[in-house]
């Protein structure tokens, strides 16, 4: 089992990266909130990583905090919630929302995450109850803002992949990101976008 990666970042997306150790390259997955941590490409890089395999396949999924990596290994200890939920998860709020919906037992916020329905945030929020101890939240990850060509190609592409529909996912981009405005990170995008479709 692979428990964490040390290289150099050799390409990142809103959904994946590659890491290089030693001149193997290592295809992870990541929430948006470690990509929004990520350093420029060909910087050094360290991320906890859950190893996760299944029948044929092994996938690796990376985390810029200890604590990030404990909350996505416990929501995919609850059933019917796969590691790509979990990272919709956490790409959807930060472990400081996570907590505080789960706390207030807040379903319809939790619901408006793709792919949670009322019974799945019902179940979670029941479950997850019991699974928050040893998990701090006073650090929250630094997110920096990080400038890319082709932002509104990814954010969409993040946006997709996190489960909302393409058009859906486009409409509101070009609210948030209208044709030729600069300046603005990924980061800012997404998160506009994130709060316009909740």
């Amino acid at each position: 089992m692979i428990a964490h990666l040390k290289g150099k970042l050799t390409y990142k997306s809103p959904i994946e990266i590659a890491i290089d150790v030693n001149g193997v390259g290592y295809q992870v997955f990541v929430p948006l909130s470690t990509f929004y941590a990520l350093p420029e490409l060909e910087e050094d890089i360290f991320l906890d990583i859950h190893t996760h395999m299944r029948e044929e396949s092994l996938k690796l999924f990376g985390f810029y905090t200890t604590d990030e990596k404990k909350i996505f290994e416990k929501l995919i200890a609850i059933n019917k919630v796969g590691p790509k939920l979990a990272l919709t998860i956490l790409s959807g709020m930060s472990p400081t929302e996570l907590f505080t919906t789960i706390d207030s037992n807040d379903i319809e916020k939790l619901s408006t995450i793709p792919g949670i329905g009322r019974k799945t945030a019902e179940r979670l929020i029941l479950e997850m109850r019991d699974k928050m101890g040893g998990i701090s939240i006073d650090s929250e990850i630094k997110k920096n803002s990080i400038p890319q060509n082709g932002l509104f190609e990814d954010a969409l592409s993040a946006l997709v992949n996190l489960g909302y529909k393409k058009n859906q996912a486009e409409q509101t981009l070009k609210k948030v990101y209208p044709e030729g405005e600069t300046g603005e990170s990924i980061e800012d995008i997404i998160k506009k976008s994130l709060n316009l479709l909740s």
